[in-house]
């Protein structure tokens, strides 16, 4: 017998799993509308060589790769895979039809992408992403509106509390030359310090020293990214100079990056980048409360090049979301750099934390119909299509009993058990004088209505409309 589960890291999604999805993506889908995006899809299969080499080396080992298929299946080779993300393909996009995108081209894409990762809670090997991108502009102003549309869209969905942790590649890159990493060890500095919140000081280290950083080198940069200045943040919330505690923190760590990456040509342009960022989101409301600076901050894909962000909740392991700017990345595809940054939300992780919390609305659809039409019999099936067609075009979701031989009192706990709010019957009485008797199933109460107006009387009950 052939097994029933699906491949692990992969899920079947039920009615309720299915509706809770799309309540979530339909909130992000209306945010990112509202910030002036507009949807783009790409294939779910990619050519290998589009994706090799964008991710870093670990992400090149969770690519699902397909192997040749006719006579070259024999040789083990792939030519093509499965998407990892949508950055990359938005790239290849871009490179493909730039002439017919606008200048500013702002798109948001929420579509599944596929990782050959080790399944555990929360992370899969199949699962959505909802990205959302601005491409044509170097301007800070991109960053900025990005996290406002990211954080309006978690707190549409019902989140309180949450900080977008934002950092700089370039002044990484600036910090891990002053501690005196080289710069051929810059990548393997950025993915152990990535792993910094999950595996702790002790563990990067380790990793360090396995990946042939200088031990010294190794302390300096995690004495560096261990002192937060809060105590300098404090202060000048005492000083009283009318900073809130956000907004104090970030002024003590942009001065503790001047002071580290000051002669560091890079590395200053970044700081001053950051500041940027923190003025023009301070312009929107409630986001720039939000918005932490946090020097560890390193993100694994290589493809980063300026700013990076992620939006990080208590007592929640991972994140529900990063992105950042990739300048380089769509000019390995057109020949010529092209401004890009872009954000994207963990579908699956902010369902998983919103069902958990039941931060889901309560009154949302859990049944498939608002009403169930009954049989009476054999002979009244074609009255029973007929009032579910009337029913339907009076705007309601209608199922109808499929099978006449049940009792009438077996149909109405079919109804009960699927949850359905309302049932229609009618006999042979009703039928014939034109009325239909309708059944709340939630009060238990039941009335009898003229047959045209069985469709007006359940949107009343159910508070709908046409």
């Amino acid at each position: 017998m052939s097994k029933t589960q699906p491949a692990r890291g992969m899920r079947d999604f039920l009615p309720a799993d299915v509706r809770r999805r799309e309540f979530v993506i339909g909130v992000i889908r209306e945010v990112y509308e509202r910030y002036g995006f507009e949807p783009l899809e790409t294939p779910a299969v990619e050519n290998i060589e589009t994706l090799l080499g964008k991710y870093g080396e670990e992400g090149n080992q969770l690519i699902f790769k397909i192997l040749k298929r006719g006579a070259h299946e024999q040789t083990g080779e792939a030519d093509l895979a499965l998407r990892y993300d949508l950055t990359v393909p938005l790239a290849r996009v871009v490179a493909e039809q730039g002439e017919r995108l606008p200048k500013f081209f702002k798109r948001y894409q929420i579509q599944p992408v596929w990782r050959a990762d080790r399944p555990a809670r929360g992370r899969f090997r199949e699962f959505y992403q909802c990205d959302v991108d601005a491409i044509g502009s170097r301007s800070m102003i991109i960053e900025a509106e990005l996290c406002a549309a990211a954080s309006d869209a978690l707190t549409q969905l019902g989140f309180k509390n949450f900080t977008i942790r934002l950092n700089h590649r370039q002044v990484l890159a600036g910090v891990l030359e002053k501690a005196g990493v080289p710069s051929n060890k810059h990548g393997d500095a950025l993915i152990a310090l990535d792993k910094l919140d999950k595996i702790g000081q002790e563990g990067v280290e380790e990793e360090f020293a396995a990946r042939g950083i200088d031990m010294r080198a190794g302390e300096r940069l995690l004495d560096f990214f261990a002192v937060k200045s809060i105590e300098r943040a404090v202060q000048i919330v005492a000083d009283g100079v009318g900073k809130t505690e956000s907004e104090a923190f970030n002024e003590a760590m942009i001065g503790r990056l001047v002071e580290f990456v000051s002669d560091h040509e890079a590395g200053a342009r970044g700081v001053d980048e950051l500041r940027q960022i923190l003025q023009f989101a301070g312009a929107s409301a409630g986001v720039g409360a939000r918005i932490k600076i946090d020097p560890s901050l390193a993100r694994g894909l290589s493809y980063y090049t300026g700013a990076i962000m992620e939006i990080n909740v208590p007592d929640l392991a991972g994140s529900l979301g990063g992105g950042g700017r990739y300048d380089n990345l769509i000019g390995m595809f057109s020949g010529r750099d092209i401004p890009a940054c872009g954000f994207s939300l963990g579908l699956e992780r902010i369902i998983v934390v919103m069902t958990e919390r039941e931060m889901f609305p309560a009154d949302l659809v859990s049944t498939a119909a608002d009403v169930l039409v009954t049989l009476w019999d054999e002979a009244s099936v074609m009255d029973a299509l007929a009032l579910a067609r009337e029913l339907r075009v009076g705007g309601l979701r209608v199922d109808v009993y499929p099978d006449g031989g049940d009792k009438v009192g077996k149909q109405f706990k079919y109804a009960s058990a699927r949850g359905v709010p309302f049932v229609a019957v009618a006999g042979p009485d009703e039928r014939g004088r034109g009325e239909v008797s309708l059944k709340d199933m939630r009060s238990g109460e039941q009335q009898t209505v003229e047959s045209g107006a069985a469709a007006a009387t359940l949107r009343e009950k159910l508070g709908l409309r046409k």
